[in-house]
């Protein structure tokens, strides 16, 4: 399985990483998933109309770094204004921070149209 670099840009600086096309479109999917759930509860929201709590999603993979992303959909008015909580790491160092949402899918979207199938 080839392994590209995949960039993330934060709100100050970026992180790289080695990441994988099936790796990445799987991180696809479930942010997918998690803009369903966000979209969702705007429209009960905009209704009125009470709806449960929604799913978080965590996200993991494990490859040259362990990749984590997380995010409460139920904390955030839409998708748009969204973050969520990156963590990299590997043996030797380990980056946690916040990430806008609508970034890291135009950063996904970009390493995604690169990446070599």
């Amino acid at each position: 399985m080839s392994e590209q670099r995949m960039r993330v840009n934060l709100v100050e600086g970026a992180v790289n990483f080695c990441f994988s096309r099936p790796a990445a479109e799987a991180l696809r999917q479930e942010i997918q998933a998690l803009m369903e759930r966000m979209r969702a509860i705007a429209r009960a929201k905009a209704s009125g109309t009470p709806l449960s709590a929604q799913a978080a999603m965590e996200y993991q993979h494990v490859g040259e770094v362990f990749l984590e992303v997380f995010c409460n959909p139920n904390i955030w008015p839409n998708p748009y204004a969204a973050k969520v909580l990156l963590t990299v790491r590997d043996d030797r160092i380990r980056l946690t921070t916040e990430a806008e949402l609508n970034r890291l899918v135009e950063d996904l979207n970009q390493f995604l149209e690169s990446a070599t199938p």
